[in-house]
Order: structure tokens, then sequence, then C-alpha cells
């Protein structure tokens, strides 16, 4: 390892580190940027950049006056978590909690002005002090709350964040005693990068504490694999392996942020069908799926009047798609006459999708997807599709 390696190292860390919560910070803002709980969320990023953006700042300026801004944002975080923790709670923290941290917070931002270093160790360690008493006092109110008096997803966002406790309290422990231990470099942005896309994944209302974890937890397992890699194929000591560790375990969460924030941002600006149904216009089951026509799921769908067509029996085809609503291609648990009716349906029209959109007179909507497209995601628009234009269609009855 290169004299200039830890340097570097932190440099990278650091930036790392703003990158993450920089994505988090622009998915908060994009969602809510006025909501209490999100205003104390984004007080939360502002603190985290104000310690990475001045521990960068001093390596690559190397100017030390910008160690104010590490030791001020490290003042902050416990009022941070404080502040966060009473927002996800929906309630107040205890007098006494509140007095211990509105007096540290006062304390340490003031001693944070100190530009000397000659009354370090000893802020060094009251500020390490302080901000375990701060996290402890966060992880006490979360153990301790009521959880009747949130619902589920509030619940899941509470343990979802305090998941980032475990690695948060530790690592950043290690930055105040990085002399001591002989690391070349701060490992706290991993926990930030933790943090950051454990917040981004509570978006996913499906998603369970086992998917990031497990997600995490093969990240960790691919950075560690090729840190022991390349620090034998390098030499490296420890020094080198935990640095190469740390790095490219930063490199791959951020790059995680980055693909699920754009998942995220896809989201909200893809033209599903769901977001065509509920834009959708016509007071009409008719007129509401003509006004679907520009969606490619619908684009060239076929109106079929049973009615009219005299080499299809109406009473079978009532009974299948009262048992079936949307019927497709691939569906083969047919018998019998029902079967022939079906092929012959498909065969007639050579569609993959046939939705009931009306009972009298017998009306069907044909589709043609090409099986590769057919997500799961896609078969449950196309069922709602079909009921919402079948409950229309019984309303204009």
């Amino acid at each position: 390892m290169t004299p200039a390696a830890p340097m570097i190292g932190q440099v990278y860390l650091s930036l790392a580190a703003l990158g993450g919560i920089a994505l988090l910070y622009n998915v908060l803002r994009a969602r809510a940027p006025f909501d209490p709980l999100n205003r104390r969320f984004l007080f939360v990023l502002r603190v985290l950049m104000l310690i990475f953006a001045g521990r960068a700042l001093i390596i690559l300026t190397g100017i030390d006056a910008f160690r104010f801004f590490v030791l001020l944002g490290a003042a902050l975080v416990p009022l941070a978590v404080l502040l966060l923790t009473e927002g996800l709670l929906r309630r107040h923290a205890p007098p006494w909690a509140k007095l211990i941290i509105g007096v540290g917070t006062a304390l340490f931002a003031v001693l944070a002005f100190w530009v000397g270093d000659n009354i370090d160790p000893a802020r060094l360690a009251g500020l390490l002090v302080f901000q375990l008493i701060g996290f402890a006092i966060g992880g006490w109110l979360v153990l301790t709350r009521d959880r009747t008096t949130l619902n589920a997803p509030e619940n899941r966002a509470v343990d979802r964040l305090a998941l980032s406790l475990l690695l948060l309290v530790p690592l950043g422990a290690t930055d105040f005693l990085i002399d001591y231990l002989g690391q070349p470099a701060q490992v706290s942005p991993l926990a930030v990068l933790f943090l950051c896309w454990l917040a981004i994944s509570l978006a996913r209302a499906q998603t369970g504490h086992g998917a990031p974890l497990l997600g995490f937890g093969a990240a960790l397992l691919g950075a560690g694999c090729a840190a022991v890699a390349i620090a034998f194929a390098a030499g490296m000591g420890w020094q080198g392996a935990l640095l190469t560790l740390a790095i490219i375990g930063a490199t791959m969460l951020l790059a995680m942020i980055f693909v699920d924030t754009r998942s995220l941002h896809s989201d909200l600006q893809s033209q599903t069908l769901l977001r065509h149904m509920a834009q959708g216009e016509g007071a009409t089951s008719a007129d509401f799926l003509r006004g679907l026509a520009a969606h490619p799921l619908v684009q060239g769908a076929a109106f079929i009047d049973i009615g009219a067509h005299d080499d299809l029996d109406a009473r079978v085809l009532a009974r299948i798609f009262t048992r079936t609503p949307v019927l497709r291609r691939m569906d083969g648990d047919h018998a019998g006459a029902e079967a022939e009716h079906i092929a012959h349906l498909f065969a007639r029209f050579g569609a993959s999708h046939f939705l009931l959109v009306g009972d009298a007179p017998l009306r069907l909507l044909a589709l043609s997807l090409p099986s590769i497209t057919a997500a799961p995601r896609t078969e449950l628009e196309l069922a709602a599709l079909q009921r919402m234009a079948w409950l229309m269609g019984q309303a204009d009855a």
C-alpha cells in the first residue's frame, strides 16, 4: 500500500457517501419536501453531508479549517437522530432526553469553533460519548414504543431504519478511534450508504426486511472476496485489504442505490396501464376502453360482440368467461366442448388474451400480446382493466 493510499481511500469513501446521500436526498425532495417526516429526514441528510464534505475538503485542499464542518456535523448527529426518531414514532421524547441532547449539542457545537487541536483527544472522546448516548436514546425510544399506535408501514419503516444502527454505531465509533486502531481510513461511509439503501427500499412496500439484508450481505460478501483476492495478488497487509474492502463495498452500495433510485424514477414516469386507467376518460365502458387505445398493451385491441358471430356459442362462452374473466391462450385447463370453443375463438381472432367487458350482450376485448412481454405485472394490470371495464359496463346497463 502506497503512502498516499489512505488519503485517496478517505476521499473516495467520503465522495461515495456524499453520492449516496445526494441520491436519497433527491428522492425525498421529489416526493414530498414539505412533509414533516421528510423534512426531519432531510435535516439528517444535510448533517451527514456536512461531515463527509468536510472530510473530503480537508484532504483535497489541505486546509485544516474545514475540520470545523466535520466537528459541527458530528455535534448535530444526536439531535438529528432524536428528531427523526420522534417523527417516525409520532411521539415526543421525554424531557430529560431532550435536555441531554440539547445541552450536548450546544456544548459541542461551540467547541467545534475551537480551531486548535490542543483540546483533543478530550473533545473527540466527549463527542464519541455524546453520540453513543444519542444513539442509545433513539434505540430506547424505538424498542419501547407502543407498536399499536403505528400502522404496519410505519412500524416497518421504524424497524428498517433501526437496522442501520447495527452498522452506524460500531463503524461510527471506529472513526473516533482510527489512530488507536491503525485503520487506513474511516469506514463509517459504508454504514451511511447502508442507511441510504434501507431508506430507499422503504418505497417498495412489498419488500420485507430480508431482501435488503440479503442484498447487503451479498454485496459485502462480494466485496470481501474481491478484496481478499486483490490483497493476495498485490501482497497487501491487513490495512490494504481493509481499505480495498471498504472501497469496493462503497462502490457496490452506491451502484445499488443508483439503480434503485432510477427504478423509482422510472416507476413514477412510466406509462403503465394502471396510470392510463387512473387518468382515462369516458363515461361508458366502451369510451373508457377506446381512450386507452394509445397504450401499447391495448393498441390494436378488437371489441367483439359475440351475438354478431354465428359460429360462436354465446352460452358456452358466457359460462367460460364467468369463471375466467381474463382468458389467455396459454391457459389449457379446459376440456370437452369448452376446449373446442376456446381453440376456435383464439384461432378466429388471432389473439393472446380475451377480456370479458360486458355480459348483456356478451362482449369481449381481444388483445395480441407476445408471451415474452407477458410479465406478472402485465397480467395483473390486464386483470384490473377487465374488472374496471366490466364494472363500468354493469353501471351502463
